[in-house]
């Protein structure tokens, strides 16, 4: 891979000699701007605005407008040569955790490659170091004529530097969030929650760009002449109104595309529709089956004092029956007794 910038890591009192490298690249389909009439290109020529010629690559430099207007020639040489330790090095100033970096910060991506047999050991001597804490290493270095800050870690056997932005180069989400105060019910988060489980996990490996495979499917029907290919048809659906409702037709069209056999039952029940209280039909309550069955036991304990006092009085009336039968008896025998004595 071809170098973008040669220089050093200043690590402490190391310097590790490197080559910087690109670790992405573009397979964006590019372009060309055309005169739609006969298809000719559009070409934008470099002019010197005072000789009024077209100029060549190499008859370009670098200028700095002043507020005046004037223009102020800046070489390479001039910013190769300026006062600061990061015109030619990547100085580390601090080692922090991974996670303290905001990735909005995160810019582009580069591959720091040892320069030379020398650079191998305190290159291997600072990856094994970023390996073994855990952490990453925030360094500041100059790259196409301004200074920048970066982030080495380590990428399988190599140390990658990611760009970053400076701090006030990241906006604060002011007005991004919705004004209106809104409420998410548990149900509603269990349901996303099912959704995202039922998406599980992908291999990035095996994402592709849909829209550039497209384009050059259309590419080529263009270049031979055969018909374009047919365009998908636009989704029928109208706007979702039931959030539920749509959280559940996900959930169960997620599961329909892994081949897993989607619930008999909606993941929600409803709860049904309040009835006014009119309309609800009388229930009994408890206060009136406690009434009932006080009554119930009133008549009974009732009926079984009635029986017992009967019975109560039966016996007395008997027993004043035999007594009186007794006294009589007794006068009767005292009266013949008497009338004998007599007669004797």
């Amino acid at each position: 891979m071809r170098s973008i910038w040669n220089g050093a890591i200043s690590f402490g009192l190391v310097s590790i000699p490197i080559k910087v490298v690109n670790a992405t690249e573009s397979h964006s389909i590019s372009f060309r701007q055309i005169h739609t009439e006969d298809g000719g290109r559009i070409r934008y020529r470099k002019f010197c605005e005072l000789e009024d010629r077209e100029v060549s690559q190499a008859e370009i430099g670098k200028g700095y407008e002043d507020a005046d207007g004037s223009i102020i020639p800046i070489t390479d040489e001039d910013l190769a040569q300026l006062p600061i330790p990061t015109a030619k090095t990547i100085e580390i100033v601090a080692f922090v955790p991974g996670d303290r970096i905001d990735p909005l910060q995160m810019d582009a991506a580069y591959y720091l490659a040892a320069s030379g047999a020398p650079a191998a050991k305190p290159y291997t001597l600072l990856r094994e170091a970023l390996k073994r804490s855990n952490k990453v290493a925030i360094a500041k270095f100059a790259l196409r004529g301004r200074e920048r800050l970066g982030m080495l870690r380590v990428v399988g056997d190599a140390i990658a530097m990611h760009g970053l932005l400076w701090p006030d180069e990241v906006r604060a989400p002011e007005g991004v969030a919705p004004d209106a105060d809104v409420t998410v019910r548990d149900k509603e988060l269990d349901l996303a929650d099912a959704l995202m489980d039922t998406l599980g996990e992908v291999e990035l490996e095996d994402l592709r760009d849909e829209y550039r495979e497209a384009v050059e499917e259309v590419i080529a029907a263009k270049a031979s002449g055969e018909a374009l290919p047919a365009a998908p048809e636009p989704a029928t659906g109208g706007k979702v109104l039931d959030l539920m409702a749509a959280l559940e037709s996900s959930v169960r069209a997620a599961k329909e595309s892994r081949g897993e056999e989607p619930e008999a039952a909606a993941d929600v029940r409803r709860l049904p529709q309040r009835k006014s209280a009119r309309a609800a039909p009388k229930q009994t309550t408890g206060k009136k089956s406690t009434s009932a069955a006080k009554k119930t036991a009133a008549k009974k304990t009732t009926a079984s004092a009635k029986k017992s006092t009967s019975k109560s009085d039966r016996s007395t009336k008997k027993t004043a029956a035999k007594s009186t039968a007794k006294s009589t008896a007794k006068k009767t025998a005292a009266k013949k007794t008497t009338s004998r004595k007599r007669t004797a």
